[in-house]
């Protein structure tokens, strides 16, 4: 297939097109970059992510499309940050409806990144598409969450109502993609894990949704070869945890014995120091995938403690 990645050059579009193009597929990477190979198999034409352009051509005619536009959420959460992720995610997703209302030959697949952080700060239960509960001004919580949930409901409004007709469109809302990456988040955890600081963080019952990148990318595949699954579509493993139990299980795959408790005020503090923001660590991601479960997508790793474990296999057989 011909398959193009709007913003595919951070670290998930990274390997997701290089896994594409070792599959055979022709990959073309939609960046803010100049354009040119990659030296993987993987073609880079340049956009905006907000007008339509010379690009848009390499759209008429592709199989599918996978989105992944959007600015980095590892950033502090100020107001002109959040602007700019509203702004990339909402342009960038409608900008890609437009061209592919525009194409002659328009591909039979658009799949659109979203994110797990859609549904609500919860502990009680588990939030699958079907009755999870989609997020928004919850008590108890900074009023600033609200916003991270208003920018993943417009995301997906931008693609639910682009004018496709003859493209089948799934929103990806996705948990934390694990991979052995350098830059990854599982290997900036890999790094606070092994300096002892991967302990629990405000108690640690919130909880943790991630995937396994080697699941994400069979999902991936899964959602382009599936002609009946269209809408929402969670993409995380069926196992998330609370919080002080992925952190304990993360130290024990590193063999490392100790792993220092964060209270709130520590990781606000933590957090300026890597110029993130406390919603990553502290609001409560307790999401299941219903839909690809029902679908009969298998898991590799459905577990954390399984998934961990090959991780830093691979991390170590990497260096």
């Amino acid at each position: 297939m011909k398959i193009v990645l709007p913003g595919g050059t951070g670290n998930v579009g990274g390997f997701l097109g290089r896994a594409l193009a070792a599959a055979g597929h022709e990959v073309v990477v939609l960046s803010r970059q100049d354009g040119g190979g990659r030296g993987d198999g993987v073609r880079r034409v340049r956009w905006d992510g907000r007008a339509l352009g010379p690009w848009a051509a390499e759209i008429d005619g592709a199989d599918a499309v996978v989105n992944l536009a959007g600015r980095s959420v590892s950033c502090r959460y100020t107001e002109e940050n959040l602007r700019e992720m509203m702004d990339s995610r909402v342009d960038s997703a409608r900008v890609v409806g437009d061209a592919i209302a525009a194409a002659a030959a328009p591909p039979r697949v658009w799949l659109q990144m979203s994110t797990a952080t859609i549904y609500a700060h919860r502990h009680d239960a588990a939030n699958d598409e079907a009755t999870g509960v989609v997020g928004g001004a919850e008590a108890g919580v900074p009023g600033y969450w609200a916003f991270s949930v208003e920018i993943a409901k417009r995301w997906e409004s931008a693609q639910e109502q682009a004018p496709t007709p003859a493209t089948r469109k799934v929103a990806l809302r996705t948990a934390m993609v694990m991979s052995p990456d350098r830059g990854s988040v599982f290997d900036v955890l890999s790094w606070m894990a092994r300096l002892g600081l991967g302990g629990p963080v405000a108690g640690g019952r919130q909880y943790v949704s991630w995937i396994h990148g080697g699941d994400f990318l069979r999902a991936v595949d899964f959602l382009l070869a599936r002609d009946d699954l269209r809408g929402p579509v969670n993409l995380a493993a069926p196992g998330p945890v609370p919080q002080r139990e992925f952190v304990r299980t993360l130290r024990r795959a590193w063999r490392m014995p100790v792993g220092l408790p964060a209270t709130k005020w520590m990781a606000e503090i933590g957090a300026f120091a890597l110029r993130s923001d406390t919603e990553l660590l502290l609001k409560s991601r307790r999401v299941v995938p219903g839909r690809l479960l029902d679908a009969g997508f298998a898991f590799d790793f459905p577990r954390w403690a399984d998934a961990a474990a090959d991780l830093v296999r691979a991390t170590r057989a990497r260096r």
